[in-house]
């Protein structure tokens, strides 16, 4: 009932009307207290949660007006009856007009006091269920919108954004891991990457003991004060696929009092559909790579290039960027399978996809057309840059002996010719049939790098 769960202050200079509304009241199966000024009552509401202020209106001090304020200015402000024996029409409407719910005159029939205190707490329990029921229904529209993201780039920047407003916060990140790798930031908000990422370094080794929001443990309060950081107003939410731990979201600058302002399993409910969507993300990432990588060598392959290549375009032509494209055949590759067999060739190849991989930047897009030729998408690289890529990948491919842990070393060189958007081409075709023209303009003498100025004039 809501009698039980109902506290009341009554506030009054006069000793008699004082015990008269607590004796009342109590009957009735409330929480009472009492205080005989304003000053004391806006002192009392300031330090507990009241949910019902029954109020002289002329008292020394701080009269009942100036305890209406006080009130209404409260996060989750009580609701107020004035009481008042020298009642006007105007004084009324000046408490109804601040927010009183009820106005009083004395004197007044017992009854009549506990029907409109009845009414004022049925009110303000439909009012708390009606809010509480609206708040439900966002938690629910909002989780089951991110547990229906299948896009990573989308989802952790998206709940990160959730989180930090339902926590009332607004500073955090997100971040993904791949094979126990240094975490990558997938979403910021207030804070510096390179304090964000000392952060989650600080943060991760306690991120595979979680299942849930949950905050650090003591173990790290001391590394978390050396980043200014607070324990207790930081908290933390695993994301796993299946059992493997696979990133996370860090809230910073939370208040102390959460459980009390928030209800957690509201928050529990959330960070479950924010893992959920995690998960499916993962899943379908992982579809999409079987559908985009090679089998053999773990690169892209062709069909994704295709893919990578329409982005970047448009990318470049967005932002007024520069980018290469880098074709890569192997020269007499074929003496390794016809000398030693295909499994020694597979192998082999798979060497080649481990050395480009050292070859270029992680923003970098390395693929397999298929046999023995690669390719790359230099982001952010002009004609000039991409020759100096090539030739790095030229000479460490020329100096690096295959199949030596097989016991048959072998040599082999490599042809490279690349193309720049939009120096040399402004759409994809073109970009594609100009890469692939200078690396066979280079075929002719091998192991050479060629570029669309090395072109013969005749084949242009």
């Amino acid at each position: 009932m809501i009698s039980v769960q109902s506290n009341i202050l009554v506030v009054d200079d006069e000793l008699f009307f004082r015990k008269l509304y607590r004796d009342l009241l109590l009957e009735e199966g409330y929480r009472v207290d009492v205080c005989a000024n304003g000053d004391d009552a806006i002192t009392l509401l300031q330090q507990r949660e009241v949910d019902l202020v029954l109020t002289d209106m002329v008292m020394p001090g701080k009269n009942g007006l100036e305890v209406l304020h006080a009130a209404r200015i409260l996060p989750n402000s009580p609701e107020v009856i004035m009481v008042t024996g020298h009642a006007s029409l105007e004084s009324a409407i000046e408490a109804l007009k601040n927010g009183a719910r009820d106005y009083l005159i004395k004197p007044f029939d017992p009854e009549e006091l506990k029907h409109v205190v009845r009414n004022c707490l049925d009110q303000r329990r439909l009012l708390i269920e009606n809010d509480h029921l609206h708040r439900q229904i966002h938690l629910f529209q909002t989780g089951q919108s991110l547990s229906s993201l299948i896009d990573l780039e989308r989802l952790l920047p998206q709940a990160l954004d959730v989180l930090l407003r339902e926590m009332d916060s607004g500073t955090g990140c997100a971040f993904t891991l791949k094979n126990g790798e240094v975490p990558s930031l997938a979403g910021l908000k207030e804070l510096p990457a390179e304090f964000a990422e000392q952060l989650i370094l600080t943060l991760l080794p306690q991120f595979d003991e979680l299942t849930g929001l949950s905050q650090p443990s003591n173990a790290v309060a001391a590394k978390l004060l050396k980043l200014q950081q607070r324990r207790e107003q930081t908290w933390m939410l695993p994301l796993h696929d299946g059992e493997v731990l696979k990133g996370g979201i860090v809230v910073c600058d939370v208040a102390d009092n959460l459980e009390t302002s928030v209800p957690l399993a509201d928050l529990g409910y959330l960070c479950d559909q924010v893992s959920l969507g995690f998960e499916n993300a993962c899943r379908y990432q992982d579809a999409q790579n079987l559908m985009y990588t090679d089998d053999l060598t773990g690169l892209y392959n062709h069909r994704y290039m295709q893919v990578s290549l329409s982005h970047e375009i448009r990318r470049a032509q967005r932002y007024g960027l520069k980018f290469s494209l880098l074709f890569l055949d192997l020269d007499r590759f074929k003496e390794i399978n016809d000398n030693y067999g295909h499994l020694a060739g597979s192998a082999a190849l798979q060497e080649v996809g481990r050395l480009l991989d050292k070859c270029v930047r992680d923003v970098d897009m390395l693929f397999r057309f298929g046999g023995d030729e690669f390719a790359a998408i230099l982001v952010e690289t002009d004609d000039t840059t991409a020759r100096i890529v090539a030739e790095r990948i030229r000479k460490v491919i020329e100096e690096h002996a295959f199949l030596e842990e097989q016991g048959t070393p072998s040599y082999v060189t490599v042809t490279a010719g690349f193309a720049t958007f939009p120096t040399d081409a402004t759409e994809k075709e073109q970009l594609l049939d100009l890469a692939d023209q200078a690396m066979y303009a280079g075929k002719i003498s091998r192991n050479v790098i060629c570029g669309v100025v090395d072109i013969p004039q005749d084949k242009h």
